[in-house]
């Protein structure tokens, strides 16, 4: 459960995003306290204080980072996986969305996990990999996670719901 200022899919897109920054800006010890950090964070984002790396930047990371699956670390079977499916739906200007169909939202995945993970959004999916993990959320890769935000922002964005309050707000709610 997100912060209790965490209302919207906006707030809560900046809040992973927050967290995202937290985990790589604190040593190790500190990371168990870095709520104020956050927060501070969350805040920040979603006042426009500071803005999020574009997303040319997580693409230029993956290009150098080893070559493995972002969901088991295996290094067989290599293919490009879709982070948001590409047989999304939201409406007619999907199947042709810049967004959705480049680079920006594809990580490499085993051709196993790939097929596993299928259409399903990121965070059903690591729910499903870490079925007794209350915090399976915790366990993305944080460029792997980078990217899914800031393309599922741009979703949620075109199907017009990034300011819809949502009670008891769940990273399970970003997933169309």
């Amino acid at each position: 459960m997100p912060d209790k200022e965490v209302r919207t899919i906006r707030d809560l897109i900046f809040y992973q995003y927050a967290k995202i920054i937290g985990n790589s800006s604190l040593w190790k010890d500190a990371k168990k306290n870095s709520y104020g950090f956050v927060k501070n964070k969350f805040k920040q984002l979603r006042d426009d204080e500071i803005t999020r790396s574009t997303i040319l930047r997580e693409d230029k990371q993956m290009l150098d980072e080893e070559k493995k699956c972002v969901y088991c670390w295996a290094t067989e079977d290599l293919s490009r996986d879709h982070i948001v499916a590409k047989s999304l739906k939201i409406n007619e200007r999907c199947a042709t969305c810049d967004r959705i169909q480049w680079i920006s939202n594809h990580i490499r995945a085993c051709k196993s996990c790939n097929s596993k993970k299928s259409d399903r959004g990121l965070y059903h999916f690591f729910k499903s990999l870490n079925p007794n993990e209350p915090k399976y959320y915790d366990h993305l890769p944080p460029l792997l996670e980078k990217k899914y935000l800031k393309t599922i922002y741009c979703c949620h964005l075109c199907k017009g719901d990034l300011d819809k309050t949502i009670e008891d707000i769940s990273v399970l709610d970003l997933d169309l």
